[in-house]
């Protein structure tokens, strides 16, 4: 007998949520960077650093968190999780007041991004195969974590002073940790977590095997590619159109929502249809609407944002996010439950690092060429190569 339904949905639930704060806690400094940068008279680099470092640590640590949660189970792993990103964003909102702070205290805040190498094997576990898909899309919204600290941060610190929200988060974090710790519980069906070997031997397996690493490259194209434009994207609309920051940053956080909710649409897509064929179909869409922006935005077509510019870039945002679901019910189909964390890990840190490299290079782009079109174009080519990998590189594992 498979796992109740209700408690099922409860579980995913609470994990989505516990997700959604983390990632909140996870982004606190970006929306504060600007600001940051004003007070403390930091570089660019230097700016460019505090925003990257909680980032870089929490894709890195999902690998090994990935592998933990294997051994040791969501229920312990949620609450520690959370507990452990309680302190640096205290420390944070007290004591972040110069550039040293700042990086120690945004190296330890990168915890909260592990977190989705713990969600992974979690709702995994508690899905039926041909549920997974969808499960593990809505699971993915919690990535909102990121538009909600947009939202929020800055207004809360004008209003009620610097270490508001931090504080704020800090409280959540807390209560969800109680919650986690008394409520979450792994299905009966599954035996339990894994508790074999340790995590280190399990994180250097993963990262050996195939299947993972053409997993690791789709997901860093798809999530990669929202991650960079949801940083990115207010950049080139005020640099390429001409936008004010507040317009940019509205169409930034619609592109954000576009991506979270198109992500759960990708599982659900890909637990109907053929896996490969879907993502595939989306990766190569996602491409065609880079190729439609990099026509809009080369400086030829007055006024092209509106509104051909938003459609190619929501549809982008759909691409990315859709196939971002899709990559994930790639792995519930493809890897054995005992191993989904260790391969989420892998996975999900390819996803975080892949947001890096598009911004520098189109700001690299930007600066010789006075143009995106070129990154957009490398974009495109990109996104369509891992569509002819997803159609052709699991043939041998799906038989």
């Amino acid at each position: 007998m498979g796992p109740d339904a209700a408690t099922a949905r409860t579980m995913l639930v609470l994990a989505t949520v516990g997700f959604a704060l983390c990632f909140w806690a996870w982004a606190l400094l970006s929306p504060l960077a600007v600001t940051l940068r004003e007070e403390l008279g930091l570089t660019s680099l230097q700016q460019s650093l505090v925003v990257a470092t909680p980032v870089i640590v929490g894709s890195l640590g999902r690998i090994p968190v990935g592998a933990l949660t294997d051994r040791l189970g969501a229920k312990v792993m949620f609450p520690a999780v959370s507990v452990l990103t309680i302190v640096p964003v205290l420390f944070l909102g007290f004591f972040g007041t110069s550039l040293a702070a700042l990086l120690i205290g945004g190296f330890f805040l990168g915890i909260g991004g592990t977190a989705f190498a713990v969600g992974v094997p979690f709702v995994n576990s508690w899905h039926a195969p041909a549920r997974r898909g969808a499960a593990l899309g809505i699971f993915g919204m919690g990535t909102g974590g990121t538009a909600v600290s947009a939202f929020t941060t800055l207004t809360l610190a004008n209003r009620f002073g610097r270490a508001a929200p931090f504080v704020l988060v800090a409280v959540l974090l807390a209560v969800y940790a109680v919650i986690a710790r008394t409520v979450l519980r792994s299905p009966t069906v599954t035996g339990g977590p894994a508790r074999q070997g340790n995590w280190l031997t399990a994180a250097a397996r993963t990262i050996a095997q195939p299947v993972a690493l053409k997993l690791a490259i789709l997901y860093a194209i798809a999530f990669g590619g929202f991650v960079a434009f949801s940083v990115y994207l207010p950049t080139y609309l005020v640099n390429n159109f001409g936008l004010s920051k507040g317009d940019g940053a509205l169409r930034m956080a619609g592109f954000v929502v576009v991506a979270v909710l198109a992500r759960p649409v990708g599982g659900w897509l890909a637990d109907r249809f053929n896996k490969p064929k879907v993502l595939a179909v989306l990766l190569v869409a996602t491409g065609l609407f880079a190729i439609l922006a990099a026509v809009v935005g080369g400086g030829r077509v007055e006024l092209a944002l509106e509104p051909v510019g938003t459609v190619a870039f929501l549809g982008m945002a759909a691409g990315l996010g859709a196939g971002a679901g899709a990559v994930f019910a790639l792995v519930a189909a493809l890897v054995e439950p005992a191993r989904v964390g260790a391969v989420t890990g892998v996975v999900g840190a390819a996803g975080g690092l892949g947001g890096f490299v598009p911004p520098l290079l189109m700001g690299a782009i930007y600066d010789s060429q006075g143009s995106y079109t070129i990154g957009l174009l490398l974009l495109a080519a990109v996104a369509i190569a891992g569509g002819v990998l997803a159609l052709v590189g699991f043939r041998r594992e799906l038989g």
